[in-house]
């Protein structure tokens, strides 16, 4: 598979209404599409960054520039690429930067199921026709809001509930909600906004038969959670603090958690994602994909990578317009009784829609592959 060029989208897109989690309220998103392009066909990969260093150390600008100076000159150098695998060692030299890197690695992914008539969701090696998903809900200003905004999606049919909790607005929230809803599947997302001080105010969710708390403690720690899970009995879920197969392999040993969370663009892209999940499936430890308000391309890589047999808890994967007004892509992302129908076009399995890139670019940068052309 030989790459003749890679464009480079940054683009931005207005949430349908305000997003608020621990690190603050979002109205819009920045980000950037990448297009890998062959003789035949264009991958899609898209950075799920932001334009402030908040979940993560990434943004916008940083991520463009490793991928621009870095990561796209290393994957020119290379040649042809047999498998899509090859990419992350291609990238390994260079320390961390996940987000951009799993942008050019899905794009090139997205590309190689093209080339090969087969699905991404196929190439991946998944094998599950639909996947059941939950939503995520920002902090709400008051209980009766909550509850409110449950029901809501709770009519629509999604499988879970995804509440975002901070110290000051968790239990009492909470609690409302299981006493208005004793029987739906509910977990509580931290956002790494607790420490071990409030051990005795988390162990108030054990009486909440919560499906899990996402990442309470630290972004960074894994030494923390063991000791927190050794006094709960509500799941501990690892988000920002697994970024490699490695950090999984600690965290479970260790004892941190008992469930994780993979978010393709965290771990830095499709291979490392597979990877994870198949040392956890091996640990008996479930894992579930987690969301960053993706536009529908970057919505499609975890629809795929949802259809291996170890995602056996709901994620994150909304309807395009839970977020969008409108979606970049065609067909949008449907949910219907919390189910999304994978997709069996090769690739993704979703056009994204060439007028409606334009409409939301901001900037837009194109990088031959000069060594095709000597």
């Amino acid at each position: 598979m030989k790459i003749e060029k890679i464009v480079l989208r940054r683009m931005q897109l207005e949430l349908k209404e305000p997003f608020q989690t621990s690190f603050g309220t979002q109205k819009e998103r920045e980000f950037f599409i990448v297009e890998a392009y062959s003789k035949d066909h264009v991958g899609y990969g898209e950075c799920v960054v932001n334009s402030r260093p908040l979940y993560s150390e990434e943004t916008v600008k940083t991520a463009w520039h490793i991928a621009e100076d870095f990561l796209i000159p290393a994957l020119y150098s290379k040649g042809e690429i047999n498998h899509p695998d090859e990419v992350s060692e291609i990238f390994k030299p260079f320390r961390r930067n996940n987000m951009a890197k799993s942008a050019i690695e899905g794009a090139v992914w997205d590309l190689y199921a093209k080339e090969n008539n087969i699905s991404l969701a196929e190439a991946l090696g998944g094998t599950k026709k639909q996947i059941e998903v939950g939503i995520s809900i920002g902090i709400q200003e008051s209980p009766e809001k909550l509850i409110e905004t449950v029901e809501k999606y709770r009519s629509e049919g999604y499988k879970r509930m995804k509440i975002k909790i901070k110290p000051g607005t968790d239990i009492e929230m909470l609690s409302e909600v299981r006493k208005k809803y004793p029987n739906i599947a509910m977990m509580a997302d931290g956002n790494s906004a607790y420490t071990l001080d409030d051990v005795e105010l988390l162990k108030e969710l054990d009486a909440l038969n919560l499906t899990m708390i996402e990442q309470p403690l630290a972004h960074d720690d894994i030494i923390d959670h063991a000791t927190l899970q050794a006094q709960i009995k509500t799941p501990v879920c690892l988000d920002e603090s697994i970024h490699s197969l490695e950090d999984a392999k600690k965290a479970i040993k260790l004892g941190s958690c008992k469930i994780i969370n993979i978010k393709i663009g965290r771990v830095g892209g499709l291979t490392e994602a597979k990877k994870i999940h198949d040392y956890c499936a091996e640990q008996n430890i479930p894992v579930w994909c987690g969301g960053m308000l993706e536009s529908g391309i970057g919505r499609a890589h975890n629809i795929a990578i949802t259809t291996l047999s170890n995602f056996t808890l709901p994620g994150d994967t909304a309807a395009s317009s839970r977020y969008w007004a409108e979606d970049i892509i065609n067909p949008e992302v449907v949910v219907t009784d919390g189910v999304i129908i994978v997709p069996d076009q090769p690739g993704i399995g979703y056009e994204p829609v060439v007028e409606l890139l334009d409409k939301y670019t901001l900037e837009l940068k194109e990088y031959e592959n000069e060594a095709l052309t000597v």
